[in-house]
């Protein structure tokens, strides 16, 4: 597990723009991924994750690019999620400048694909992200969702990030759809419920709003905190989210 707590800001990226809703609908624009992804490095942030929302065959020669300008003037690791369905997708991004690649749906429709990709690039480039909405039908509580949140699987959350971990995931990226956008705090219920599942480090993703929303996620299991739109807006900086957890007495970078 990683010593210091990693400060991620995520960008949703469609078209070339970022954008940002509420429980995955309702999209605005947020601006220029390249310029936000600069304005986070220049801030202190550990990583930058950019995720591929709508993964139209059309926009994917513009991730790419988006993807080279970014790794070219931002230097601190790169994730990129989004339609990644084969371990030629990922040499792709890698070569790129992608430096870890998230996948979600492909997997879940084809589990063989996480051994695939972890046997040829390593465990380290893959990320396994899991967009996880509550559920009575599941035994955890959990299900997870495909194609950005709309489609619910009939896979429990807990025993799906087992089994992907098994098969080479690197890195849990857990994103709660009850919390995506609502600025209430993270779900620190299913964080947990994913740190005790797992033995690989859990990014915990969905509901950031206030500095005091942070630490929490921490102390509930997150090996890295993850936000968006408080970010995007201004709310908060990448600085001040690290200064919030150093009083809490969390290692930070």
């Amino acid at each position: 597990m990683s010593v210091a707590t990693r400060v991620i800001p995520c960008l949703d990226v469609t078209g070339g723009r970022v954008v940002k809703g509420v429980n995955f609908e309702n999209l605005r624009d947020m601006g220029d991924p390249v310029e936000l992804a600069r304005l986070y490095f220049e801030q202190g942030a550990d990583e930058i994750t950019f995720l591929d929302v709508t993964a139209t065959v059309d926009a994917r020669e513009t991730m790419y690019a988006t993807v080279t300008a970014t790794a070219e003037q931002v230097f601190i690791p790169l994730t990129v999620g989004g339609g990644v369905r084969s371990p030629e997708d990922v040499a792709k991004l890698l070569a790129s400048g992608a430096d870890k690649v998230g996948v979600n749906s492909a997997a879940i429709a084809r589990p063989e694909l996480v051994g695939e990709i972890a046997d040829r690039f390593g465990a380290q480039v893959l990320v396994l992200s899991l967009d996880v909405k509550r559920s009575e039908r599941m035994p955890s509580g959990f299900v997870v969702t495909t194609h950005g949140g709309r489609k619910e699987s009939d896979l429990d959350a807990l025993a799906w990030a087992r089994e992907a971990i098994e098969r080479g995931a690197g890195e849990l990226l857990v994103n709660s759809i009850d919390a995506d956008g609502t600025k209430q705090g993270f779900d620190l219920e299913l964080i947990g419920l994913m740190r005790e599942a797992s033995s690989v480090p859990v990014i915990a993703s969905g509901g950031a709003g206030a500095l005091e929303h942070f630490a929490p996620a921490v102390a509930a299991g997150a090996d890295a905190v993850l936000a968006a739109s408080v970010f995007h807006s201004g709310e908060l900086t990448v600085g001040q989210v690290k200064d919030a957890l150093r009083a809490e007495g969390v290692s930070v970078r």
